[in-house]
């Protein structure tokens, strides 16, 4: 019997299903995959192990079941005992502003709380986030939660951000209504890559508006966004967190009739109590920042 066979339909046993497995295996395989590597061992054994609608295991899935769930079962205690009692590193993916601003917080109140715990951080968009995820190169993901999620990753709102335009401090605009009135907008836009989530949802709100401004300079950070506006190339597009500054150099220009760009946590299979933990620091952290306006 193959062992990756036998591992698949533990889980699909465990969990009461193909579908339910998917959600649930700790690395990136999708449904279809399980079904067929399933139906492969079946072959292989001459057998069925269960029933599909509704599910049900046969007295031979019973059987094998019973006697793979105490490797299957105990495979996370046995690394956990290896690793001296602790998971001791996490692998978290997220784009740099955040990696700036939240994540040194979390990291030592996670530290103080399992001393020798260590972290590897991956910058990234979420694009780039999904594909470690489901690669099992990370643990834990922090980005963008608009649009929908590849199948087997899962996801927890924990706060949204405001857009928001930079303005060069010598700029006489004072509100985004003076741009959205003029005939044509000649101020350059600079922007992430379009396919950002804060540029699909900005470029939405201006077609509503019948407005069209087209990024003319697009960089790979809010940072050299920032510094580009301050060096007057153009009017920037970002996202701000509830209460931050402008950054040097820039206004900020608010757009208070624009939707907030909702930000989460994401993950592949169960939450481990060490993940459980770390989104709860996050979600303590959302909770102390100041509401935006």
């Amino acid at each position: 019997m193959n062992i990756h066979h036998l591992e698949l339909f533990y889980y699909v046993a465990r969990h009461g299903g193909v579908s339910a497995a998917a959600r649930r295996i700790p690395y990136g395989i999708q449904q279809p995959a399980i079904s067929a590597q399933v139906i492969q061992l079946e072959d292989d054994l001459g057998i069925s192990l269960f029933h599909r609608r509704p599910f049900q295991l046969t007295p031979a899935g019973e059987e094998l079941f019973r006697f793979i769930e105490p490797f299957f079962g105990g495979v996370g205690e046995m690394g956990r005992k290896l690793r001296g009692g602790t998971q001791v590193r996490l692998r978290i993916g997220a784009p740099e502003t955040l990696q700036r601003d939240y994540l040194p917080r979390l990291l030592q109140t996670m530290r103080a709380r399992q001393p020798g715990l260590t972290f590897t951080l991956f910058s990234g968009r979420l694009s780039q986030i999904e594909a470690r995820l489901l690669a099992q190169e990370i643990d834990l993901g922090i980005a963008p939660l608009e649009g929908k999620r590849p199948e087997g990753i899962r996801q927890r709102e924990l706060i949204r951000l405001s857009m928001a335009l930079l303005a060069p401090k010598a700029s006489r605009l004072r509100s985004a209504d003076e741009l959205w009135k003029r005939d044509r907008l000649r101020e350059p836009l600079i922007a992430l890559p379009p396919d950002e989530p804060v540029c699909r949802l900005f470029q939405r709100e201006l077609q509503k508006r019948k407005v069209e401004w087209y990024p003319g300079l697009e960089l790979s950070s809010q940072e050299l966004v920032a510094r580009y506006v301050a060096e007057d190339f153009g009017f920037g597009l970002v996202l701000l967190p509830p209460g931050a500054p402008a950054p040097a150099g820039t206004r900020v220009v608010a757009l208070p009739d624009f939707p907030k760009v909702p930000y989460g946590a994401l993950w592949m299979g169960s939450l481990s109590p060490l993940q459980e933990s770390v989104l709860e620091e996050l979600q303590a952290i959302a909770a102390t920042l100041p509401v935006g306006k």
